[in-house]
């Protein structure tokens, strides 16, 4: 996802996969958009979400979708015997339909002037329908075009792809690995962006899956929240992999984590390829080795 790129995935899709158990496809939807428009509108107070919301429903409603599920399906003319089908991806608004809404009601115009590099500046390919297929069996997220201040929106946006996919049949094995988590739950995001981050940690395995969070600084993972953030996703995270930390990093791991006196001077003297593995209540030294085999796919 990029500049150069001709991937694209619309803001505001909304995907069959996406119900929820305790909502229905528009509520669930907008609780997602309310997480990536504070990211890029940052942390609003109660009115300015009120009005958020407010726009939104407005932009749905005039593509003819409501908070009734069944204006999600089309229904062919012949009502006999025919599965209603749910609606195409250029059914759905984009952010350029969102952005004239706001534009109609000076109460809203607090969100123009940020949005418009994603309608018609630099980060206008955000602007656009939905056209990235994942049934293979690897899926990569190459978001590095999206540079630095910017990166968090490519990121928050394929995990919700991947999160809709994941649920679709909870037979299939899948797991979903997050880098730089702490984009989506550290000082830079906000409660809504990590409490989506949270609640996969919490259920993806009813779903068949597993997640796997990444990070090279154990601080940014408590920087939000005083870490509750961090702390729950740790809680639910059967294995916990901690390659060499600094003396700081270990003080900070070891508020959430007991470590013995004999961890800690472990943890700080691990080489490369060797780390500390909580494995439920086992605590393992292990050293991971390059077989053959990778050494000729590396080179």
């Amino acid at each position: 996802m990029g500049a150069s790129s001709n991937t694209y995935i619309n803001v505001l899709e909304i995907r069959e996969e996406s119900i929820e158990d305790e909502q229905g496809y528009l509520a669930t939807k907008i609780g997602k958009l309310k997480g990536f428009f504070s990211l890029v509108f940052g942390n609003l107070d109660e009115e300015k979400t009120g009005i958020l919301e407010e726009k939104l429903i407005e932009t749905y409603k005039r593509k003819g979708i409501t908070f009734d599920d069944n204006s999600l399906y089309k229904y062919s003319d012949e009502k006999i015997n025919i599965k209603p089908i749910f609606k195409e991806s250029k059914d759905m608004p984009i952010l350029e339909d969102f952005y004239n809404v706001i534009l109609e009601d000076p109460k809203s115009e607090f969100m123009k002037y940020k949005l418009f590099p994603f309608i018609k500046g630099s980060l206008s390919f955000f602007n656009n329908y939905t056209n990235v297929e994942i049934n293979n069996k690897l899926i990569v997220a190459d978001i590095y075009e999206l540079g630095e201040d910017n990166i968090k929106y490519g990121i928050y946006l394929f995990i919700d792809l991947f999160w809709d996919k994941l649920k679709k049949d909870r037979n299939e094995i899948k797991s979903i690995y997050m880098d730089e988590i702490w984009r989506l739950i550290g000082a830079t995001s906000n409660e809504f962006v990590a409490s989506f981050i949270y609640k996969i940690f919490k259920t993806i395995r009813k779903y068949g899956g597993s997640a796997v969070a990444i990070t090279q600084d154990v601080a940014d993972l408590f920087s939000l929240e005083d870490g509750i953030y961090g702390k729950s996703i740790l809680n639910n995270s059967s294995i916990k992999n901690f390659f060499s930390l600094e003396e700081e990093n270990i003080k900070l791991l070891d508020q959430y984590i007991n470590l013995s006196e004999k961890e800690k001077i472990e943890i700080k003297s691990l080489k490369r390829g060797e780390s500390l593995m909580f494995v439920g209540d086992d605590h393992i030294l292990a050293r991971v080795e390059v077989s053959e085999e990778e050494k000729e796919i590396i080179i």
